[in-house]
């Protein structure tokens, strides 16, 4: 009989250790959807989700609301969520990846990669390099006149011309000041392209979706069209929020076009987590990518944080109709994360709001 207990014993210590992680896990999961469910109601917004999560992967997550205002469809964990400039960080990564390859270098050139630019665009960009376009330092104009232009020639092409178009004239912005531009991602793109012969989305796939088991990631709006199978985005241009089924131009995709569910969204982030998988990166280019100019890096914000024990990764992303952020903290192993299917004037408060609901549910033991 003691024979017995003693061989049961450890298996029953093992089965209730597991019991109390799931117990806390749940625990933490029911008290974000709890926080949510006040958010959605008191800021009445169509719908949210939220999560913590580790260099092991979600550790907690909770969603409230609808897919779509006019349906009924709940919001569910599970569902895509649009990042918007919450891209900028994979296609910056993409580039460290090439970097890591040999195929660029931080200080590549402008026309470096891409001298059949040389006589058609101002010489003022000619040296601008790949880490000033990563950095917004380029001194690069912050959109194209039309991001929709040429839209019946082949993706790879159209961004180039769209490239060409827009740096005829020299710019207004300083170059070396900091200056925030989606098309300092878009020719940085270009360039990728160029010495691959791949397409940005192409690239996305093979060098990061794919090898980080983020299998739900993809581009544009998420879901199909016309039909509520995933969340639709909301404008609210007369005080009403409106669903809509729209996103960028393909053009801008590398500054803000990928889709996918928060947790693949999450092994993503865990590549500047401690244990998160580093997909054959070397810790050089990794800590290049987190290393500021101003307080911009490779596709982050980094700033410093008592929560985080010192420095911590952010940024934003909306597409006019999402809202998305993001928070690592690197030194104590933990990423927090907020989208909600809606964009105001309130949104980045409301989800700002909810990652501190997030902060003080992972004290919680």
């Amino acid at each position: 009989m003691t024979r017995n207990l003693i061989f049961f014993l450890p298996l029953f210590l093992l089965f209730q250790s597991a019991f109390c992680k799931t117990t806390e896990e749940e625990v933490k999961s029911s008290k974000i959807k709890e926080e949510l469910s006040e958010l959605v109601t008191q800021k009445k917004v169509p719908g949210m989700i939220a999560a913590i999560s580790s260099s092991k992967g979600i550790l907690a997550m909770g969603s409230s609301g609808i897919r779509k205002v006019g349906n009924k469809e709940k919001l569910t964990e599970h569902d895509l969520v649009h990042l918007g400039s919450c891209t900028k960080p994979m296609t910056a990564l993409l580039i460290g990846i090439l970097v890591n390859e040999g195929k660029l270098s931080w200080k590549t050139s402008l026309t470096d990669a891409l001298p059949e630019l040389k006589t058609s665009i101002h010489r003022h960009y000619h040296t601008v390099t790949l880490w000033e376009l990563l950095t917004h330092r380029a001194g690069v104009v912050a959109n194209a006149e039309d991001w929709w232009a040429h839209g019946e020639m082949e993706l790879k092409k159209r961004r180039l011309l769209i490239v060409q178009e827009n740096l005829k004239k020299t710019s207004r912005t300083k170059r070396g000041s900091y200056h925030y531009s989606n098309m300092g991602y878009l020719i940085a793109s270009c360039m990728a392209e160029k010495v691959t012969g791949s397409s940005w989305e192409s690239l996305m796939h093979t060098r990061i979706f794919e090898p980080l088991g983020m299998s739900s990631a993809g581009f544009g709006p998420p879901g199909t069209t016309g039909k509520n199978d995933q969340p639709w985005g909301h404008s609210k241009p007369k005080n009403k929020w409106q669903p809509r089924q729209f996103d960028n131009a393909e053009a801008l995709g590398p500054a803000g076009r990928v889709h996918c569910t928060i947790a693949d969204w999450a092994k993503f982030i865990a590549i500047q987590l401690p244990n998160g998988k580093k997909i054959g990166l070397n810790k050089k280019v990794l800590d290049k990518l987190i290393t500021p100019i101003g307080t911009y890096a490779g596709g982050w914000i980094v700033t410093e944080r008592p929560w985080g024990n010192g420095v911590v990764l952010t940024h934003t992303g909306s597409n006019t109709m999402w809202y998305a952020v993001v928070w690592i903290a690197p030194n104590v192993d933990r990423a927090y994360f907020v989208a909600t299917n809606s964009r105001d004037n309130n949104s980045h408060r409301i989800c700002d709001q909810m990652v501190g609901k997030l902060i003080e549910i992972n004290r919680t033991n």
